[in-house]
């Protein structure tokens, strides 16, 4: 048993970006795909595609270029749950990189939640 799935599915994303893998595939949930389209609309990842063959996997493919992925890493644990205010949102490297945060209006990044005034919990940061 998985006690945290989006750590598992970021540790699958850095792997496969120091692999030089042009795409990475990991086990679906919704709060994943979320993820995923946040990294998307930001320019992180190229696309992603939800899979169904005999379980739900998402597809990723990922940008080999200067603004892609350079780091990814987890911010709140399920030990440690880490929640801010649109006021408090942390800066990652002095505003090049954003946080992914789940707020009570969906998951977004953290420019966004600031835009909406809105809080929440911290899931990660990529820059």
């Amino acid at each position: 048993m998985m006690t945290d799935p989006v750590a598992d599915m970021l540790t699958r994303i850095r792997n496969g970006m120091s692999a030089g893998h042009d795409r990475v595939e990991f086990p679906a949930s919704k709060l994943k795909a979320n993820v995923c389209k946040v990294l998307k609309d930001e320019g992180f990842i190229r696309s992603f595609k939800i899979i169904a063959k005999d379980k739900a996997d998402i597809r990723i493919k990922v940008l080999f270029k200067e603004d892609a992925i350079v780091g990814i890493e987890r911010y709140s644990k399920p030990g440690l749950r880490q929640y801010r205010s649109y006021r408090d949102m942390p800066r990652v490297l002095s505003g090049l990189g954003i946080s992914v945060v789940s707020t009570s209006q969906g998951v977004m990044s953290s420019r966004e939640a600031k835009v909406k005034k809105v809080g929440g919990e911290i899931l990660c940061s990529v820059w």
